[in-house]
């Protein structure tokens, strides 16, 4: 029976920074500029992963964002497609995947000062909730296989994009 208070109690040490630095930042609204910065990366970051495509669209669906000494952890899930001219709106390669992306404020901009995605293998879950707090890892793990409304957002840009 002392092995399991033990266990607990080392448990409970392990956890508490982790609960006190959630506890101690502050939730933030994301604002169409940061939006913006976040979408610019990620399209940057994956111009060259894929095969090459005319062009590239991301849609992203923010859970939360808290701010913490001037650093600001944004917790969302992205989709990405390419596309070509001649298959329109028909993607050719791209992901859906959970995101943590820190932004600060530099320069009168913010910049992505850091990117995470959960390993796509069996520690997925486990990953997923060492990234996002518990809420946020949860309605992450619903959404995985089932971003409708993202698909549709980025269809709606490469529509757009094909009619210019």
């Amino acid at each position: 029976m002392s092995w399991i208070k033990i266990i607990v109690f080392l448990s409970g040490i392990l956890l508490l920074p982790g609960c006190i630095a959630w506890f101690n930042s502050t939730n933030i609204k994301v604002t169409q500029e940061m939006d913006k910065t976040i979408t610019d990366y990620i399209l940057k970051e994956y111009q060259d992963v894929y095969p090459t495509t005319d062009r590239q669209f991301e849609a992203h669906k923010v859970y939360g964002a808290k701010e913490k000494s001037g650093v600001i952890s944004v917790y969302m899930y992205s989709f990405y497609l390419c596309f070509n001219k001649e298959t329109g709106t028909e993607g050719q390669s791209g992901h859906s995947v959970p995101v943590l992306i820190k932004l600060e404020e530099q320069e009168g901009k913010y910049v992505v000062t850091y990117y995470k995605e959960p390993q796509n293998d069996s520690n997925y879950k486990y990953a997923l909730y060492k990234m996002f707090p518990r809420v946020y890892a949860a309605k992450a793990l619903a959404d995985t296989g089932h971003v409708k409304e993202l698909e549709k957002e980025v269809q709606k840009k490469a529509e757009v994009w094909l009619n210019q």
